[in-house]
């Protein structure tokens, strides 16, 4: 949609993109129901009382439910054992109605979360977390991996902004295993020239304003500055990050990792936060446990 300060400048709605994938996902699930007697069910357990966790496990089970899943939730104290978890895990990859598994981060520092995330058994790894699925991802399986739903996310509504990919110069702010790693493998699969940078590359800037797609995904405030961005590029910005309230007893606004006033005079197109790629995450997750429910039981993926 058109910035009205800024006519040059799209802004990507994320909101309205991911409830049109959640309403596909919807219609795939009720073929499954009608056509096989299928239900995708996602399971997500939460260890703890983190507050920001227990809002992302609610929405999740809301958005599970409204397309039609079934939601199998588990929460445990936060004086779980590790042991207790990695039972939970195993007789989650057992269950038959269970076709995703999350397991919501962060963990209690009790509690080993690469042990937990290499427990879940790979075909129910929806967050695409697990090493099998990272190494598919690496070797170009996109037709094997569950990928991890943020890259993924960001990927669709670049691919809804610009068409097609191939050829255009990428720059990835960010190397995490959970956003930097994966989106950069995402935009090889879509034969972009892709640089991965973070905050120790030298000329950290310069190397920006090459970008024709620019991801930031390095969790900082405002790092991206407006003159990092080459005029007309496409910006991603993965960054969330709460800044202190103007009045004591609320909260302070949410931002991203990139100046979003200065950074519209300049890009192309630029995602908000929030309502950019953030609700993405969970639609993605959805669409993940339906892909992780078709091949559980050897029928080809719904279409529309």
């Amino acid at each position: 949609m058109a910035d009205p300060q800024n006519p040059g400048a799209q802004l990507i709605d994320g909101k309205a993109f991911a409830s049109e994938v959640r309403a596909r996902v919807g219609r795939q699930v009720d073929q499954l129901t009608q056509r096989h007697g299928i239900q995708p069910g996602l399971a997500v357990v939460l260890v703890g009382e983190d507050a920001a966790s227990q809002v992302y496990v609610n929405m999740k089970a809301k958005k599970t439910a409204e397309v039609g899943m079934q939601s199998f939730e588990h929460r445990l104290p936060a004086d779980t054992a590790e042991r207790t978890l990695l039972d939970l895990v195993r007789q989650l990859n057992d269950d038959p109605a269970v076709h995703g598994i999350l397991v919501q981060l962060p963990l209690p520092g009790q509690i080993d979360s690469e042990k937990v995330l290499a427990t879940i058994e790979p075909t129910k790894d929806v967050d695409g977390f697990h090493v099998v699925n990272a190494g598919l991802l690496s070797r170009g399986q996109l037709d094997r991996a569950l990928v991890p739903c943020t890259p993924m996310g960001s990927l669709m509504l670049l691919e809804h902004q610009l068409g097609d990919l191939t050829g255009l110069n990428a720059v990835v702010l960010g190397r995490s295993n959970i956003v930097g790693k994966p989106m950069s493998q995402l935009l090889l699969a879509r034969s972009c020239t892709v640089t991965v940078a973070h905050s120790k590359t030298r000329n950290l800037a310069e190397v920006c304003r090459t970008a024709d797609i620019l991801i930031a995904a390095v969790g900082r405030t405002r790092m991206v500055q407006g003159d990092w961005i080459k005029p007309g590029a496409t910006v991603i910005d993965v960054g969330i990050n709460r800044l202190p309230p103007e009045r004591e007893g609320e909260k302070g606004p949410l931002v991203g990792d990139v100046d979003f006033d200065a950074a519209r005079r300049v890009a192309g197109a630029i995602t908000p936060v929030p309502g950019g790629v953030g609700p993405m995450t969970i639609a993605v997750l959805l669409a993940n446990t339906v892909t992780a429910c078709c091949r559980a039981n050897g029928i080809a993926e719904p279409k529309g």
